[in-house]
Order: C-alpha cells, then structure tokens, then sequence
C-alpha cells in the first residue's frame, strides 16, 4: 500500500498552540465537562510534547486512601493522561481519528506516599500509530508505558496502556 504524506507535524502552529493551552483555563474547562476527578484529585501537567509528558499527582487529602499512600484510581488517571495527551494532541492535529483505551495493565512496585510523577516518553510509537491507522485505514493497537516515581525517585508503579486508533 502507498504510503501517504506523515500528516502530524509537531512543529506546525498549530500543534504549538495547542502545547501553549496546556494549562490553559479552557483545557481546565475540558477536564471539569469531561474528567473532572483531574481537578478533584488536583493532578497537573508538569510538561507536556508531542513526544514526552509529565504529569504530577499531589500527596493530599483528596488523594490518599486509609493505608497512608496515593488511592490506586489517582494513579491509575494520572497514568491514563500521561500517554493520552500526547495521543488526543497527535490526533486533535490530523485527520480525524478515533482514539480508544483497550487494555490497562499496572505493576504496583513500592507505596505512593508523596507527590507522585509520571512520565511517558513513546510519543514517537503514538505518532506512528495514528500514521499507520490513516495509512491503511484499519485499526491500530500501540501500548505505551507511564513510570510514577515519588519525590525521592523511587518508581512506584509501571503502568502499560493499549491506545487503538482508526481513521474515520
């Protein structure tokens, strides 16, 4: 099958803008509509490219569970988000794909009890995959990892999440 043009360009304006409106009040307005345990939780975009992101989840009250460590589910969200932005930037800026999480898997390795920050850094395996659904139109299965490590560097959990991407 002939390849098509790369259709997502991380240099282009348009991509830059959307990286300035990270922390924006609309992208704010987005998680309130449509993920409000972000702002409940008080998770933050630390950074955020079309290849690396980081993501902090905060050591407070809204976040812990009885056993003095961060509640699974807030890691579990902040792990999602960190390979997600990436993934909705990639497609926000390239014909129109669908984009869906079709498998989570996770190993807890050592207690969340402080900040907690997570990294993803296989922007360029999301950009590939959207290329490859445009290219042949069919479905398309890519699995990034997201490491949370504490404020003492100690990772926490790894967590592996499966994004299936198809043109429309």
């Amino acid at each position: 099958m002939k390849t098509q043009k790369v259709l997502f360009d991380p240099e282009s304006p348009k991509v830059k803008k959307d990286l300035a409106a990270i922390n924006s009040w609309r992208l704010k307005i987005f998680y309130w509509k449509n993920l409000p345990s972000i702002i409940w939780w008080g998770i933050k975009v630390k950074s955020c490219s079309p290849y690396r992101t980081e993501i902090e989840v905060p050591y407070s009250w809204r976040t812990t569970n009885p056993f003095r460590s961060i509640y699974f589910a807030a890691l579990a969200g902040a792990g999602e988000l960190t390979s997600g932005l990436m993934a909705g930037l990639i497609i926000r800026n390239t014909k129109k794909v669908s984009m869906l999480v079709t498998n989570v898997s996770v190993d807890y390795i050592k207690k969340a009890n402080s900040k907690t920050t997570f990294v993803c850094d296989e922007g360029i395996k999301l950009i590939e995959g959207v290329q490859k659904a445009i290219d042949t139109g069919e479905g398309v299965e890519v699995t990034v990892n997201a490491d949370g490590t504490r404020a003492d560097g100690v990772l926490v959990a790894r967590f592996r999440i499966t994004w299936s991407f198809k043109a429309k």
